[in-house]
């Protein structure tokens, strides 16, 4: 039987940076539709066990798309896990040939992982990359308000009528961006972003985070979730040595989505600040009482999303 190959896909801007196992060179394509198409043919020839290409700001999605709907097993990695990587093995030097070579080498690692499955995901369809868009733009428009809003409690006199010309544009494009979400969800989400909506803390919002940047919810089971989420404690244990459990990791904007959410649902829901005031009364630090708060939150959401239930306190109660 000849030997399963392996293939590592370096992602710039403007180009493509592939090595694969069964060879010490690299090749190099165009990061467009003609590029994509010759590296989708190459592919084809060598047939891979498995391609890996680091995250890249997007860049690297046509790429993996197009392997994807060949049927070849694609995964998008995390670049701070390939840098890992890379260092593990002592190589401390960058360039795309190498780290596409790196890659090459990983792919050949992940595909003995015992949960090698997890890191091969479709992509999200145009539907959710569309969602996922909006509420990136959400996040974007934010920031840029409360920039301008700085900006105006500092201003001169002089300046103070362009922010708030500034202010009130961004006013009526959050307005048409939250107007584009809710219709978003309406037409391809109407029923998980119903019942999503009907758990304590949960707004319009949070709703639209957590369809758009956690498309695994009702998929896998509440600890891999968690640990997805990053709201999962880690071990830090060494010999006779019981570290400090704590998070880590994770999905940033979830994880913060997650946690307003709670913030409303221990404050105005009795099921969840029982629980909370339960763990706080047990001694357990506010900050860990309301991390697993989080946890909670976020296992019920996940059920909800699993069964296409509804919340209902007697079902949930803690």
């Amino acid at each position: 039987m000849s030997e399963p190959v392996f293939v590592g896909i370096d992602v710039a801007s403007a180009t493509l940076e592939v090595a694969w196992s069964g060879c010490s060179d690299t090749w190099q394509v165009t990061n467009n539709d003609a590029g994509i198409a010759e590296l989708g043919r190459r592919m084809a020839d060598l047939a891979p066990t498995l391609v890996v290409l680091e995250a890249t700001g997007g860049y690297e999605f046509s790429a993996a798309s197009a392997l994807q709907l060949q049927g070849l097993a694609v995964a998008v990695v995390n670049p701070r896990t390939a840098r890992d990587f890379a260092r593990a093995m002592g190589i401390l030097a960058k360039t795309d040939a190498l780290d596409a070579k790196l890659l090459a080498s990983f792919a050949r690692v992940l595909n003995q992982h015992p949960e090698r499955e997890r890191f091969i995901k479709p992509l999200p369809d145009e539907a959710r990359q569309r969602l996922q868009a909006l509420v990136q733009r959400r996040r974007q428009l934010i920031e840029m308000q409360t920039a301008e809003e700085l900006r105006r409690r500092q201003s001169h006199a002089a300046s103070v009528t362009s922010v708030e010309r500034v202010l009130a544009f961004l006013a009526e494009e959050l307005a048409d961006n939250e107007a584009a979400v809710s219709a978003h969800l309406q037409r391809h989400h109407a029923d998980l972003a119903t019942a999503l909506a009907t758990v304590p803390g949960v707004g319009r919002t949070s709703v639209a985070v957590l369809i758009a940047d956690l498309p695994e919810l009702g998929k896998i089971d509440r600890r891999r979730i968690a640990a997805l989420v990053g709201v999962a404690p880690m071990n830090r244990d060494s010999g006779q040595m019981r570290g400090q459990r704590s998070i880590s990791g994770g999905r940033h904007e979830v994880r913060r989505t997650l946690y307003m959410a709670t913030l409303v649902a221990v404050r105005f829901c009795a099921t969840f600040r029982a629980f909370y005031e339960r763990l706080v009364a047990s001694g357990k630090a506010k900050k860990v009482a309301l991390v697993a708060s989080m946890r909670k939150l976020l296992a019920t959401l996940n059920s909800i999303a699993k069964h296409g239930s509804r919340w209902n306190p007697m079902m949930h109660d803690i």
